[in-house]
């Protein structure tokens, strides 16, 4: 049996993905990299081996993809350094034998600068290709927008403000759930026939943010309408409010990207991976805002 590691093992997706191979194959084929050992305790517990290492620290990155088969790379989350990082990352794999790297890349239709989520697509293409030189077996693997970070866009106050602000006008998005994509991850590093394969995990419906809100409403029985302001007027109005202008300006990029209808790719590849249709977005706003 294959030795699979996860980086990224306290956040939420590499946990999830902990979770689904526990359910395909004994802990003792497992294990995972945090930079916290006191943070994994739980998985400890369940028979996971917990090795210690930082994307930031070569030596200790080696180190920790020693004897591993299977290395599932969750994508760094400083968007200002990752790029650095996975270059580490995928190095530090190649210098310790690692047969098989499954990466978190990011559902995209423009690779050049003028995407308006350039910054964040740089790291994720420079990764993939470097994967794709490093003589390692590859699976890359385009992830949607999480599904999870719908009520994030909406804001916390969405039904007291009883307005969704946001500028994507009526661009539609494939929202997909995390927890779908982490199981996708445990089939594909528990079974064959993935090997240099680039999959778009994505739903099989797009939908926009007034079609969002009309199901909330519905749901909630609250009146909520949707505002689509200009890119400027929303990165104001969010700075005025105390939101930092970096984080300001990263959700206005996803919002333009949104609205362009970059993020809008469908397919049934979750259902022929996994056996099964994944969470739409109607169920999982049933989920969250039904009972209130």
């Amino acid at each position: 049996m294959n030795r699979i590691l996860v980086t990224g093992a306290t956040g939420q997706l590499g946990k999830e993905v902990v979770n689904q191979l526990l359910n395909k194959t004994d802990a003792s084929n497992l294990a995972v990299m945090v930079r916290d050992a006191s943070k994994a305790a739980e998985m400890k517990t369940q028979g996971v081996e917990i090795r210690t290492g930082d994307y930031n620290d070569y030596p200790s990155l080696v180190g920790t993809f020693k004897g591993i088969d299977k290395l599932y790379f969750v994508s760094g989350s400083d968007h200002l350094s990752r790029i650095p990082q996975h270059e580490n990352v995928v190095k530090a794999a190649r210098e310790a034998g690692v047969k098989h790297v499954v990466y978190t890349s990011a559902q995209r239709k423009n690779d050049t600068d003028s995407s308006p989520v350039a910054i964040i697509n740089e790291a994720h293409i420079k990764t993939e290709n470097w994967l794709k030189a490093s003589g390692m077996t590859y699976t890359i693997l385009k992830h949607a927008i999480y599904l999870d970070m719908v009520p994030a866009f909406l804001g916390e106050q969405l039904l007291e403000t009883g307005v969704a602000y946001l500028p994507a006008g009526e661009g539609k998005v494939a929202f997909t759930l995390r927890a779908d994509m982490a199981e996708v991850a445990a089939v594909i590093l528990t079974s064959e026939g993935h090997e240099n394969k680039i999959y778009d995990i994505t739903n099989e419906k797009a939908v926009s943010f007034s079609e969002i809100v009309a199901d909330i409403s519905q749901l909630t029985g609250k009146s909520i309408v949707y505002v689509s302001p200009s890119q400027e007027e929303y990165i104001q109005t969010l700075s005025a409010a105390g939101v930092p202008l970096e984080y300001a300006k990263l959700f206005a990029g996803f919002a333009e990207a949104f609205r362009l209808q970059e993020l809008d790719l469908t397919n049934n590849t979750i259902e022929t991976l996994i056996g099964r249709k994944p969470v739409s977005v109607a169920q999982f706003l049933k989920q969250v805002y039904a009972a209130k």
